[in-house]
């Protein structure tokens, strides 16, 4: 398509400060301003690599939100994150998401299925996320895909780098047809094909320790960052919206994790900018 057609779509990032539903480490509140500092750094520059230059003129920043400080694990910020990303929605503009812990993608998708009820769902990570309650907690970051299936948010949903599938969770995912695509079993060059509009969630410890160390849950033999950057460079379809969660700076001290999040956004939103949704 034409490169001027990237005007017919603009971008919006908005942060979620938010880590109550994390399990085992906090941290991940603190991600967001850091994957802003990080794209914008002088270090590197804002082309993609599909050519599409990121700028104020199509990147919005709508700012970050967050919980009450010292609130309680549970889903009492989700109001909040569903109103923030459906006045994005509202005004026409694509939203990326920076987590914050996984469970800001539930809300987050409440707003996106009023708009786009068939949307599918491709989801980058160690762990399915499709737990019915995790440790007392339905609004856990170990349950939003639970969530979201249960309410019918997505028509489909395609899961990338899982390495942690309990009992539990391969009955969730029988359940609710999701389609698991295990590490050992993935293959580089083999395209997923979608036949209607995407949303990208992207569980930072979805990529190998290796690449991505800044995490809370740190799972080797995940995949290599051009891996994940092919996978959706593969896809065919408009992405209409994504998030980048579960970066946890306190394990991230040389600062590699927030360039490899803003490295993810910078590629998701050429994407983007370079498709008419």
């Amino acid at each position: 398509m034409p490169r001027n057609a990237a005007t017919a779509v603009r971008v919006a990032l908005v942060g979620f400060r938010s880590d109550e539903n994390s399990s085992f480490l906090r941290g991940a509140a603190e991600a967001p301003p850091l994957i802003r500092s990080a794209l914008w750094s002088e270090s590197s520059n804002a082309s993609t690599e599909s050519g599409v230059e990121l700028s104020e003129a199509n990147v919005h920043d709508a700012g970050d939100f967050a919980p009450t400080p010292g609130a309680a694990a549970g889903d009492a910020f989700f109001p909040t994150i569903e109103r923030a990303i459906a006045g994005l929605l509202d005004r026409n503009l694509a939203p990326i998401s920076l987590g914050g812990d996984h469970a800001i993608t539930y809300p987050i998708l409440r707003a996106f299925a009023r708009r786009h009820p068939r949307l599918s769902i491709l989801h980058f990570d160690a762990h399915p996320d499709l737990y019915d309650e995790f440790e007392g907690n339905r609004a856990s970051h170990a349950c939003p895909f639970a969530r979201i299936m249960e309410e019918g948010l997505a028509a489909r949903l395609v899961q990338v780098g899982l390495r942690t599938i309990n009992a539990h969770q391969r009955a969730q995912i029988e359940r609710f047809g999701v389609e698991a695509i295990a590490m050992k079993d993935f293959r580089e060059g083999r395209p997923i094909a979608f036949d209607g509009p995407v949303y990208v969630s992207f569980d930072m410890d979805g990529l190998d320790p290796a690449f991505a160390p800044g995490v809370s849950h740190r799972e080797p033999g995940g995949l290599t960052t051009r891996q994940a950057l092919d996978v959706i460079a593969g896809v065919r379809v408009p992405i209409l919206g994504a998030d980048v969660v579960e970066f946890n700076p306190r394990m991230d001290p040389t600062g590699i994790t927030a360039m490899v999040c803003a490295k993810l956004v910078k590629e998701i939103a050429g994407k983007m900018l370079g498709e008419v949704s």
